[in-house]
């Protein structure tokens, strides 16, 4: 990088005595420091640049789309970061959500059902006291109030505001089944597992009757929390020893580390409208 004083010489053609070779060579150093302090200034000046902290709203369109064959590798990914290590067979359960031609056709019988179910009961006998186990074990095999699988997963960064539309179109879906009489619009209740956080140390072996208190947990998916104000029945458990990082990553808060768990759910179809409106008024636009 040439300085000013050497382009200007240059340009004018300017000649430089012949028996001042000393003075020349002072200046051609000269110039060579203030070439090495302008790249060092444009340096830094890069470095402030990149750790900008840039604070502004990005709108961001979305569209939905019914599920399809295309969609099966997604799909499957999301199930896997949500029950990670877990015996459920995520294709199966994958190639149900696929099948189904309209809103969430009733899981029956079917061998990725009876696994969530035991993954369930398995961690409420290990977190929880008897009461809320047999209270769970009633609810989920109680042929005549039909529990349904609510599954809200979404990649990181994917902004909460996308979860209202998608709630609200589920809920239409939902009455729709019920007005036609289709098996999925019967649900009594709905199981939800979602994926939270709490910082390390703070988790307590002993057993309690709801799990872990709301104050130590922190949601991956926010709107989630207010299912879990509603809930008739939820614990958590730990999944430290089976988070893959390539799905959910390390998390911590103010370089506070965090401990992966899972929060389970029931919530009665009764007290959806009100959720929605809970909804409504944190994550509209």
């Amino acid at each position: 990088m040439a300085s000013k004083a050497k382009k200007r010489a240059v340009g004018n053609g300017i000649q430089r005595p012949l028996g001042a070779p000393g003075q020349r060579e002072e200046e051609e150093e000269e110039d060579e420091v203030e070439d090495e302090e302008e790249d060092e200034d444009d340096s830094d000046e890069e470095e402030d640049e990149d750790d900008e902290i840039v604070d502004e709203e990005v709108n961001i369109e979305f569209e939905a789309y019914s599920i399809s064959d295309n969609d099966y590798g997604g799909i499957k990914k999301l199930l896997q970061q949500l029950f990670l290590k877990a015996a459920v067979n995520t294709a199966e359960l994958t190639n149900l959500l696929i099948q189904q031609n309209h809103i969430g056709s009733v899981i029956k019988g079917t061998q990725c059902a009876e696994q969530i179910k035991e993954l369930v009961l398995s961690f409420c006998e290990k977190t929880c006291e008897q009461s809320m186990v047999e209270q769970l074990d009633k609810l989920l095999n109680d042929t005549s109030k039909p529990v349904g699988l609510l599954l809200s997963e979404r990649f990181i960064n994917v902004p909460p505001q996308i979860a209202l539309p998608m709630h609200q179109q589920l809920q239409k879906e939902l009455s729709e089944a019920r007005r036609t009489n289709k098996p999925c619009g019967k649900c009594c209740f709905y199981l939800l597992i979602s994926k939270t956080f709490m910082e390390a140390g703070k988790s307590s072996s002993r057993k309690r009757q709801g799990g872990l208190q709301q104050g130590a947990l922190m949601f991956a998916n926010a709107e989630e929390e207010f299912f879990y104000e509603k809930a008739v029945l939820k614990f958590s458990y730990s999944v430290q020893g089976e988070s893959d990082t390539r799905l959910g990553g390390r998390w911590s808060f103010d370089d506070v580390p965090m401990t992966p768990l899972r929060t389970v759910m029931l919530i009665p179809d009764d007290r959806m409208n009100e959720i929605m409106e809970t909804l409504k008024d944190h994550l509209s636009i």
